[in-house]
């Protein structure tokens, strides 16, 4: 059963990412800016992640260490979420949710492939193998059919 958690969590949170692209694409209807309705969107996750930081650090009586990480990586993240929540609210309403998240999945499995391949930030390294080869194939093939047939 602990074996199905986290990939029943991931499933989960890929459910969130396809409600999370219209409910900011109607914000963004509603406030006429996509833009502000990514600022938006990103403020009021950094204000429950700061929260929940706060109570789960307390709780565990640790303190937040600022040592280790490079410090383009604070930057980085944000940036590259920043692309993902406008590009989202920007295409769902061109590409419609089924379609937009066959690409979205595609293009993270291109790019976990590539991460995965080369050991990026010291991921675990995993060859490239014929069967994520034809995975990676069959997403792309499923990604243009959920759009264009």
């Amino acid at each position: 059963m602990a074996g199905l958690l986290w990939p029943l969590l991931g499933v989960l949170a890929g459910a969130f990412v396809a409600l999370q692209a219209p409910i900011n694409a109607d914000l963004a209807r509603g406030l006429g800016s996509t833009i502000a309705a990514a600022a938006i969107s990103f403020l009021s996750g950094a204000v429950v992640l700061a929260l929940l930081t706060v109570l789960f650090t307390r709780a565990q009586g640790a303190s937040i260490s600022w040592r280790g990480p490079e410090p383009w990586l604070f930057v980085v993240g944000g940036c590259l979420g920043a692309v993902y929540v406008t590009s989202t609210i920007l295409l769902i309403p061109r590409l419609g949710a089924a379609a937009l998240m066959a690409f979205l999945i595609t293009g993270q499995l291109l790019a976990g492939i590539a991460i995965d391949r080369f050991g990026f930030l010291g991921v675990a390294v995993h060859e490239i193998s014929i069967g994520r080869i034809v995975g990676a194939c069959l997403l792309i093939l499923g990604a243009v059919m959920v759009r264009f047939l």
